[in-house]
């Protein structure tokens, strides 16, 4: 109010302040947390702070800008109008997510006023990925197959079924078990369901058992699973000596018995395979005997040539059977043969 005393009069004054931007757009909050799942569809919208600008007119708030790092195209803005006019940004989600792909996403929110030159108000938003059981074990390997020697020890680790799962926590947490398995495989192999690791319960034998096959499960903690076979094949080790049977043999042969007379009828075997199982006889010492293979695993023993009492009245004849293994296993038999006399012997006189 404005006093004027001559003449005494008062004037009342209004003064305008002409705005000017000296104010920047601001958020309440510079930075913004959100979770999402990766299981959300797209076009789901997620609100997000409202930036204030005490300006006026075209030096206020006009509106909002999007930027995202690296050129993600996962999310795009919206705005809204409130009941008062003002205007509200959401996110929208423009692209599925993929926790896998990328864990969290970071974002940058704009406002903008109309001042000439206009100024900007940004925060930061930082969208986390929430996990999903989205994604199954898959095993390294579609069929396992280990060989091992049948003598390897007790407690051995034969073979290591690994799964990976890229979801995190529980749903990628992988474990194994066995799903297909015979009642004498499962006395001789343990897996461990948090390893994947197959260790040898109690010893192999190859003459009992050349091969095992195994379905190996890996499961995750959301019911999802991959399985793969695991197929145990047992090698040969040279652990069997020849075993060497007398069928039928004579005791007593008399020495006119002709060559080629039959005194022993065997059966050679070993329990071993390829060249360990392979067997080879024959008689030791220079004796009046012969080996004849007669079929198969089956050998006579013959005369080689006439016998005589009067030089040689009992016989012990070792047979020796030696298998093709390195080193080679062997074993004996004896055959007791007692010669007996013919009179082919006239007397003669000392003188």
């Amino acid at each position: 109010e404005a006093l004027v005393h001559n003449p005494l009069n008062v004037f009342h004054v209004q003064v305008d302040i002409q705005d000017v931007n000296d104010n920047a757009p601001r958020f309440r909050r510079d930075k913004f947390q959100l979770e999402i799942s990766e299981l959300t569809s797209p076009g789901a919208r997620f609100v997000v702070g409202v930036a204030e600008d005490p300006d006026v007119g075209s030096n206020s708030l006009q509106g909002y800008e999007l930027e995202a790092n690296d050129g993600d195209e996962h999310f795009s803005l919206a705005v809204q109008a409130g009941p008062g006019g003002d205007q509200r940004p959401e996110l929208v989600l423009a692209k599925a997510l993929d926790r896998e792909e990328a864990a969290f996403h970071e974002l940058v929110l704009r406002a903008i006023d109309g001042g000439d030159p206009t100024r900007t108000g940004t925060a930061r938003i930082r969208v986390t990925v929430v996990d999903a059981n989205d994604n199954a074990p898959v095993c390294s390997q579609a069929e396992y197959t280990v060989r091992v020697p049948e003598d390897v020890p007790v407690g051995s680790v034969l073979v290591t079924v690994t799964a990976t799962d890229p979801d995190e926590g529980l749903y990628g947490h992988v474990k194994y078990s066995v799903k297909k398995i015979t009642q004498k495989a499962s006395q001789i192999f343990h897996l461990d369901g948090d390893t994947g690791t197959m260790t040898l319960l109690q010893r192999l034998d190859f003459e009992k058992g050349d091969s095992y096959e195994l379905e190996v499960q890996a499961h995750d903690g959301g019911g999802l699973f991959d399985t793969t076979k695991v197929v145990v094949v047992v090698t040969d080790v040279n652990d069997n000596v020849p075993e060497i049977s007398v069928r039928s043999a004579l005791s007593e042969i008399s020495e006119d018995a002709p060559s080629g007379t039959v005194v022993a009828l065997l059966h050679v075997r070993d329990r071993d395979s390829g060249a360990n199982g392979e067997v080879r006889c024959s008689l030791d010492g220079n004796v009046p005997f012969r080996l004849e293979k007669s079929f198969e695993d089956y050998y006579r023993v013959l005369t080689a040539r006439e016998l005589d009492r009067e030089q040689v009245s009992e016989y012990n004849v070792t047979v020796r059977a030696a298998d093709g293994g390195s080193p080679a296993l062997q074993s004996s038999a004896v055959l007791a043969l007692r010669v007996l006399d013919v009179n082919d012997n006239a007397p003669v006189f000392a003188q």
